[in-house]
């Protein structure tokens, strides 16, 4: 009988109870989270992209809980590093001139899972005031072609992540770094 499959076992668990006192614990942190972080509160990194300025993040503790975004400074003729996500990115350019390069995902499931990046990149040209989208998976890289420094504004979904998909490939390193 079902029944008697049921109660089998000797193990036992919190898994529900602390889920509710979790749930508790991060509504407290949402409503002490700040609506706004001022410019002197965002950190710099130089990181393998290069040098950012982190906007939104989950560890500048404010109420955003869904949407990273940072700052990419490309110095003068200068590039980013080259990586690949699992989620979709949209950058904004606030000042400067240059193109991307993406080397997008050729994805295919007739019996297996086959997946390959094209040889070939696509060049993507931008300028100041340009929207530039990039893909999930695409590996992407930001080239500066100006004689001043080029500011990006990289915005990202952090939702992907928490499902599980943080995949992220740093597959060359910012000059520098």
């Amino acid at each position: 009988m079902e029944r008697d499959v049921a109660h089998l076992g000797d193990t036992w668990c919190q898994f529900r109870t602390e889920a509710i006192e979790a749930s508790a614990r991060a509504r407290q942190r949402y409503a002490e989270a700040a609506n706004v972080i001022t410019a002197d509160q965002m950190p710099f990194e130089n990181s393998p992209e290069g040098l950012i300025k982190h906007l939104v993040n989950e560890r500048l503790a404010s109420k955003e809980c869904c949407v990273e975004a940072y700052m990419q400074f490309l110095p003068p003729q200068g590039r980013s590093g080259r990586h690949r996500h699992m989620w979709e990115e949209v950058l904004f350019v606030l000042e400067g001139s240059g193109h991307d390069l993406h080397w997008d995902l050729k994805f295919d499931c007739i019996e297996k899972f086959e997946y390959e990046w094209e040889p070939v990149p696509q060049r993507h040209d931008w300028q100041r005031g340009d929207f530039i989208y990039v893909p999930p998976c695409s590996i992407h890289q930001h080239y500066n072609d100006s004689d001043s420094e080029a500011r990006l504004i990289v915005i990202s979904n952090r939702i992907v992540k928490t499902m599980g998909f943080n995949w992220l490939d740093q597959l060359e390193h910012a000059p520098g770094f």
